[in-house]
């Protein structure tokens, strides 16, 4: 759990401001559970620049309560969190001393989202709030009040978290639990973790990630992690010590974020899945009659493919649905064996003979029209489907061929105006198994729709 708040103050001398306004919002890495806000009396006066900075001016906090009114609250707020915070160590020293005064000793874990943004955000020119959320497309709202600015770290925080592929955040977090001794039985861990789509991360108690999965349904799936009698599983269930999720509501968003992240973080218990899990792939050839043909071979790094699939019978269905699709020969894609009906031509007995009565011009503009629709060379698109809440929605950006990344975003302006989405995008590599995710997901899905860039 995070508490991330911001502090507005009196300005002064070095530990001797007071709090005027503090704002706090209890973040479980997915949504806000609690929060609290206030105006606070500091009993000293404010500084005339901070007045206008903030609007906030003596007469306001008159009949605000004073710091050891409120103080019970904010430790409810923060106990067993860690502190997030916009230059974290200052909110965090004005707390302390604000504590300290009250005669009690207040220490927390802190995060600074500045330091953050820096490492994760590193060609922003700058990283104060302000310009930071405008830059990304954050709404922001009372710049330069606690509730707002609280708030914008929020949704920066929790768009860093999305960033952050390493898990180093999180992993930090699991440490910082196994310190207080907060070890969860596994009934624990699978009550907290929801339905839905997205991705899911395993850690054992020395805080290593040790498995990564995807799943429409995330609390179905690890389930079977916990009753599963394999041997992965029956590892699983001695060494979890706790697990997280991201929601993604796109399966497409889940998967290639599962795929990138275990070439990322190599979990011990995804080892096979490190290399490409596409190891059949479909490949063009010119035979001596002239005519394309399409076959389903094993995947060969050194050929040109034009899709892949898991697996043979994967790659079996979808040539059966091409062959019916784009009026194809099953014989000239690899499925003919023996005489029988070909359903394309109407012919009784097939043995490639209905081919005759096309020209090889028209068969191959049709074994082209395929290639070309499963292909996004060159092309710059951004695939758009639902997100994590209604209001959200999810892109996945290929440009010029390449695909860059994913982002979700609740504003039109954010995916229309380029420089957002790329300043927002959480940028992935670009590789075999990506191409073919999207690839697949296209010829499978619905759904979801296509914007050309």
């Amino acid at each position: 759990m995070y508490a991330i708040l911001d502090i507005e103050t009196t300005g002064g001398q070095f530990n001797e401001e007071g709090i005027t306004e503090i704002a706090i919002y209890k973040f479980d890495g997915h949504e806000i559970v609690d929060q609290f806000s206030s105006l606070v009396n500091p009993e000293i006066p404010i500084q005339p620049f901070v007045v206008k900075l903030t609007g906030i001016n003596n007469a306001m906090l008159t009949s605000a309560p004073k710091f050891f009114e409120v103080a019970k609250r904010i430790i409810e707020m923060t106990n067993d969190c860690v502190l997030v915070a916009h230059n974290a160590d200052f909110d965090y020293r004005i707390l302390r001393t604000e504590f300290r005064r009250l005669g009690y000793d207040f220490n927390q874990r802190t995060l600074c989202t500045v330091e953050l943004s820096k490492k994760l955000l590193p060609d922003q020119p700058s990283h104060s709030l302000g310009k930071l959320v405008r830059a990304l497309g954050i709404p922001m709202a009372d710049r330069h009040r606690a509730s707002g600015d609280a708030m914008a770290t929020v949704k920066l925080f929790k768009m860093l978290l999305d960033k952050d592929l390493e898990k180093e955040i999180i992993k930090d977090f699991i440490k910082f639990k196994i310190e207080k001794g907060l070890a969860p039985k596994l009934i624990d861990i699978l009550n907290v973790l929801p339905a839905v789509t997205g991705v899911y991360y395993i850690y054992n108690e020395s805080g290593t990630l040790i498995y990564i999965g995807k799943s429409i349904n995330i609390r179905k799936r690890v389930n079977q992690h916990f009753t599963g009698i394999t041997n992965s599983a029956k590892k699983i269930q001695v060494e979890v010590f706790a697990v997280t999720y991201e929601e993604t509501g796109s399966e497409l968003v889940a998967l290639l974020k599962e795929s990138e992240e275990i070439k990322k973080n190599k979990p011990k218990y995804n080892r096979a899945q490190r290399k490409s899990i596409f190891q059949w792939a479909l490949y063009q050839e010119m035979d001596e009659q002239g005519y394309l043909n399409l076959r389903l071979l094993k995947a060969d790094g050194r050929k040109k493919e034009i899709t892949s699939f898991t697996s043979l019978q994967e790659g079996k269905n979808s040539l059966f649905k091409i062959t019916d699709k784009y009026n194809l020969c099953q014989k000239y894609t690899g499925l003919y064996q023996t005489k029988g009906a070909c359903f394309q031509y109407k012919i009784k007995e097939c043995d490639g003979a209905c081919i005759g009565i096309i020209s090889t011009e028209e068969y191959n503009s049709r074994v082209s029209a395929f290639i070309t629709a499963n292909s996004f060379e060159n092309q710059n698109m951004v695939i758009v489907e639902k997100g994590r809440t209604v209001n959200e929605r999810s892109a996945v950006l290929v440009e010029n061929g390449v695909y860059k990344g994913y982002t979700f975003y609740d504003l039109n302006y954010q995916i229309s105006n380029i420089k957002i989405l790329k300043n927002i995008l959480i940028p992935m590599q670009n590789n075999r198994d990506t191409r073919n995710i999207i690839q697949g997901h296209i010829r499978k899905n619905k759904g979801f729709k296509i914007l050309k860039l």
